[in-house]
């Protein structure tokens, strides 16, 4: 029996605010070039209010993996908190109106305000991220819809999450409940921090109810305390099924038991690397999705995460189904 949804994802929504900058802003404002920064609602006041001419839309790191898988064609679903104020009602309309559901209504009279995040994209392309995370970051077990996890093909978590145990418990919750229902569920490890952070919790959690993980190299070195890639990829291979590898212009390195793939992408003159890693996440599980091989899987998530790069915003502005046609694929 086909299930409503092909893949469902849970995490942070926030709301992405971005502006264009110099280096210098970077400084005079006391904003650290190329990492996300968690911040508190003062300083997201004054970053907010500091900023010119800026993007306002709707993010997150799975929600923009969620999106774009949804303007690929599949079947999609976030689960995720806002509140219902400004932000949290366009928040949750805007997910409707890409073709996303959007189970968890905002809610009523929420002690603090929908989630946002201050991306200043500096003239390399580098972003920095400066992020509010308000009530996102409470999502617990009682967020989690059995109905959902139980009716979708994959399950994709992001890792930002782990920085509260209720968070933890609702990514257990769901993927026992996804490997219950026949579903793979996977993570995304988001961040070298985060993974600093809860190392011990997130190797739990891939040798055990989980299918897979992506990460970028930094992350996987992290995970595994070792500077040596090939270490750290076949440490990967023997907790999880599958590990997934971006490595920027390297490509991508793609690990399922003994066996190795190295993708190579196509260079793309970065205009703002925000969403790379989301959309690279898009287009591999649209791969896996529609059941190709891991490699052509790791060469669709290189197609996507190009075209992301290639403009400001964190989802694609052009078809990436027609980039594929015209590839063949």
């Amino acid at each position: 029996m086909t299930k409503p949804y092909q893949v469902v994802g849970i995490g942070n929504a926030v709301s992405d605010v971005i502006a264009t900058t110099s280096d210098a802003f970077l400084v005079e404002n006391g904003v650290e070039k190329g990492i996300m920064q968690l911040i508190d609602q003062p300083r997201a006041k004054e970053l907010f209010s500091a900023m010119g001419a800026r993007t306002e839309t709707p993010g997150g790191s799975v929600a923009n993996t969620i999106s774009g898988l949804g303007s690929l064609g599949v079947r999609t679903a976030f689960i995720g908190r806002v509140a219902d104020d400004e932000l949290g009602l366009s928040y949750a309309t805007a997910m409707a109106v890409e073709g996303t559901d959007f189970p968890n209504p905002p809610v009523a009279n929420a002690m603090l305000p929908t989630s946002r995040s201050m991306i200043f994209v500096s003239p390399d392309g580098e972003r920095s991220m400066n992020t509010y995370l308000g009530i996102s970051s409470d999502v617990g077990p009682a967020d989690v819809s059995e109905e959902v996890v139980s009716n979708c093909e994959f399950l994709f978590l992001e890792g930002y999450l782990f920085d509260k145990d209720p968070g933890k418990a609702a990514f257990r919750k769901a993927a026992e409940r996804a490997r219950l229902t026949g579903a793979r569920a996977g993570i995304s490890l988001s961040d070298p921090f985060c993974v600093d952070r809860h190392r011990d919790d997130f190797r739990a959690l891939v040798s055990g109810p989980l299918d897979f993980f992506l990460c970028n190299e930094e992350e996987l070195k992290s995970l595994y305390q070792t500077e040596d890639l090939t270490a750290a990829l076949a440490c990967g291979a023997e907790d999880c099924e599958l590990v997934v590898c971006t490595r920027s212009s390297e490509g991508v390195s793609i690990c399922k038991g003994t066996k190795r793939w190295d993708v190579p992408v196509v260079p793309v003159k970065p205009v703002d690397a925000t969403g790379a890693g989301d959309q690279f996440a898009a287009g591999f599980l649209y791969g896996l999705v529609q059941g190709f091989d891991l490699e052509i899987c790791g060469k669709i998530g290189g197609i996507a995460a190009g075209e992301v790069i290639g403009h400001i915003g964190p989802r694609p502005a052009t078809s990436i189904l027609q980039m594929l046609k015209s590839q063949g694929i």
